[in-house]
C-alpha cells in the first residue's frame, strides 16, 4: 500500500510503498478515504514533539470504510463508514488522561496511508451529512475543541465567547461548535481575511491581534467582556485575556505556541476567574462531539485537498499557516 512515511525528524515526509497491515484480535482494517493534517504532524517532522519514533506513518485524523475484521469482531461492521477516534487509551470519563495515553499517528502508525488496522473501540460511525473529506477534518480538532468548550469551560447558550487565532483547525472548530451551541462568538486573527471568513460562518465580529491595543478595540466592538475565552497560543498576549474576561469568566487553553505567560493574580482572584488547561478528550467526549455535529448538522471547513504523492507540499502549506480550515489528503 501507499503511505506517507517519516524516516527521521527534520527529513521530508515521502510517499512510499509499505506492507498492508493485518487486523489482529478485536481490530478492524479500515480502507482510508481521507485523512487530515494537524500541527502535531508538522511538529513531529520538525523534531519539536517529545518522544518521536521513526520510521512512522503520521496522521491522527482519518475516515474510511471497514474492509477487514480481526477475530472476535461482529460481521455487521463490514463495509461500515467510520471515523477514527485519535485518542487512544482514555476510555473512562476521568478528569485527566492516564499515563498510558497515546494519540494515533505516533508512536503507532496513523492515517496517512491507504489502510490502517485499529481496535474496534477506536472507530465510530461517520455522521451521514458529511463527506469523507469533511469527516476527516473533524476528529482531533473537534475532540479538543469540544472538551475545551463544554467539559472544561461549561459553555452555556447565549454566553459570549472569544476564540483566539481563528483559522487553525481547533480554533476554527471551537468557533463553529460555539456558534452551533447558541453562543455569541468573537474571534482574533493576524489576518483580516480569516476574521471575515469566521464572520461568514456566524461569528459576531473580530479584531486583528497584530494591531496596537487590540484588546481595547475588541471590548468596544463586543460592547463588553467575555464569559469564555479559548486560546492555543499563550505568550505575552495572554495577559490581555484577564482584562477581556467577565467576572467569573473561564479562560481555557490547549496549547502554547507563543510560549509561557505571566498573569496578574489580583485580576484572577478579584474577578473570580478560572484558568483551565485542556488536552484532547476521552472516548465519551468523542461520541458526544459526533452526536453534537450530527444534531446541529455542523460541517467542518476544509481548506484544501491533496494526494499522498503531494504530501511534502501539503506539509509546507500547513507550516506556512495561511490555511483556513483543515488540509486533507483524499485517498483513492
Amino acid at each position: 500500500m501507499k503511505a506517507l512515511i517519516l524516516q527521521a525528524p527534520k527529513e521530508a515526509i515521502s510517499c512510499q510503498e509499505t506492507p498492508q497491515p493485518i487486523p489482529t484480535q478485536g481490530q478492524v482494517l479500515v480502507k482510508i478515504k481521507a485523512a487530515a493534517i494537524n500541527h502535531r504532524d508538522v511538529y513531529i517532522t520538525q523534531g519539536l514533539y517529545p518522544g518521536v519514533v521513526t520510521p512512522i506513518i503520521l496522521g491522527s485524523d482519518g475516515t474510511g470504510e471497514i474492509v477487514g475484521l480481526g477475530e472476535g469482531v461482529d460481521s455487521s461492521w463490514l463495509k461500515e463508514s467510520v471515523v477514527l477516534n485519535p485518542s487512544i487509551g482514555w476510555e473512562t470519563a476521568t478528569n485527566v488522561q492516564p499515563k498510558t495515553y497515546e494519540i494515533l499517528g505516533m508512536p503507532k502508525n496513523g492515517c496517512f496511508a491507504e489502510y490502517i488496522a485499529v481496535d474496534l473501540k477506536q472507530v465510530h460511525k461517520t455522521p451521514k451529512h458529511l463527506s469523507s473529506e469533511q469527516a476527516a477534518a473533524l476528529p482531533l480538532a473537534g475532540l479538543t475543541a469540544y472538551r475545551a468548550l463544554f467539559s472544561r469551560a461549561q459553555l452555556q447558550k447565549n454566553e459570549r465567547v472569544l476564540i483566539s487565532g481563528v483559522g487553525g483547525g481547533v480554533a476554527l472548530l471551537a468557533c463553529q461548535l460555539a456558534i452551533a451551541a447558541g453562543a455569541d462568538v468573537y474571534v482574533t486573527s493576524g489576518s483580516e481575511e480569516k476574521i471575515n471568513q469566521a464572520i461568514a460562518l456566524g461569528a459576531k465580529g473580530g479584531v486583528n491581534y497584530k494591531e496596537e491595543n487590540w484588546h481595547k478595540a475588541l471590548l468596544k466592538k463586543a460592547n463588553g467582556g467575555f464569559d469564555v475565552i479559548v486560546d492555543s497560543a499563550g505568550g505575552d498576549g495572554f495577559k490581555y485575556f484577564l482584562d477581556l474576561a467577565n467576572m467569573g469568566g473561564r479562560i481555557v487553553f490547549y496549547g502554547g505556541t507563543r510560549g509561557s505567560f505571566k498573569v496578574n493574580p489580583q485580576k484572577v482572584f478579584w474577578k473570580q476567574l478560572s484558568l483551565l488547561g485542556s488536552t484532547m478528550g476521552n472516548t465519551k467526549e468523542f461520541g458526544q462531539m459526533l452526536d453534537f455535529v450530527d444534531e446541529t448538522q455542523l460541517i467542518p471547513v476544509v481548506d484544501s485537498t491533496w494526494t499522498l504523492e503531494e504530501g511534502a507540499a501539503a506539509f509546507d502549506h500547513m507550516d506556512q499557516g495561511k490555511q483556513f480550515g483543515k488540509i486533507v489528503f483524499k485517498i483513492n
